[in-house]
């Protein structure tokens, strides 16, 4: 017969912090060891710009313009597997950075998805940053988990998002 153990209480502890998201306990080799897949998919990512300008007009004119759609389909989703699978598994699930900073810098940057990659990538390394520390320095008993403070953020701006979407309509 199968026995029950006790589970690791590190363990539970663990996976909490992985499912809240936060960088609490990462080392500079938890970041090497993801680099080189965020860096290969941050690059696939980049790479496919033009063609995800030309899908904003729609499939068939990007079909008309000579982009693959199926290929680029593969493109992104490849290199969005890669860059956020690595992140993901070093940080844990810190949601609404993917929402909230494209649609803050796309007045600032333009309407173009292509323009749109790197400013994003680098402002969500920001949101992140700013959202670990204030983590860190919020005087509580226990430190506010990372993916907390973004969902803190992220969903009244989803709401707002959908009230100014839906009030268009």
């Amino acid at each position: 017969m199968w026995r029950c153990r006790r589970s690791n209480p590190y363990a539970v502890t663990e996976m909490l912090l992985w499912l809240m998201g936060s960088l609490k306990d990462r080392t500079p080799a938890d970041a090497l060891t993801a680099f080189p897949f965020i860096l290969a998919g941050g690059g696939l990512l980049l790479a496919t710009g033009r063609g995800l300008d030309g899908l904003a007009l729609g499939e068939d004119a990007a079909r008309s313009l000579g982009i693959d759609l199926a290929r680029l389909r593969l493109a992104v989703v490849g290199g969005s597997a890669a860059a956020v699978g690595a992140s993901v598994a070093v940080s844990g699930s810190i949601g609404f950075v993917g929402l909230v900073v494209p649609h803050l810098l796309r007045p600032l940057v333009g309407h173009e998805p292509g323009r749109l990659l790197l400013p994003s990538a680098l402002g969500g390394a920001v949101l992140v940053t700013l959202a670990d520390l204030a983590s860190r320095l919020i005087p509580t008993a226990q430190e506010v988990m990372l993916g907390v403070l973004t969902a803190l953020v992220g969903a009244p701006f989803f709401f707002l998002i959908l009230r100014v979407r839906r009030e268009a309509w």
